[in-house]
């Protein structure tokens, strides 16, 4: 595991460490309180894949697919077991990096269980506007 405390203007080095983690694409399940960063660290990943357009939170849509390299989603609203219902799982076998907001440890039990490779990114905030990014390749 590794852990890096970055402001929001340092997140390229999760991007780097993303390429490292998962140079093929993957899954990366991000964890961390309402409001920790989750949708602007996709952001600043994003931005380093040359993504010009506004990316949100996918709360209402599940998911938020950016060119043909980045997918994002959402799974707070609708719960992990309505995710797999529709098919979800599924949509991770595509090329490409798929982020997933509010990812439980059932998630990432299921991954493993598919050989899927993934990472587990741990948000925590921080008292100067920093955050604590814990990192951990799962299936790579």
């Amino acid at each position: 595991m590794k852990t890096l405390t970055l402001g929001k203007d340092e997140l390229s080095a999760i991007y780097d460490l993303l390429l490292d983690l998962l140079p093929e694409g993957g899954t990366v399940v991000l964890q961390g309180d309402l409001a920790s960063g989750k949708t602007t660290l996709v952001q600043a990943v994003a931005k380093r894949f040359g993504i010009e357009e506004p990316v949100t939170s996918p709360t209402f849509s599940l998911q938020q697919c950016y060119g043909d390299q980045l997918y994002h989603y959402d799974i707070y609203n609708h719960g992990i077991e309505h995710f797999l219902a529709l098919g979800m799982l599924e949509e991770l076998e595509r090329p490409g990096y798929h982020f997933i907001e509010w990812g439980d440890d059932t998630l990432v039990e299921l991954l493993g269980a598919a050989q899927m490779p993934a990472m587990v990114v741990k948000i925590e905030k921080c008292q100067n506007e920093k955050r604590r990014y814990s990192v951990e390749a799962q299936h790579a």
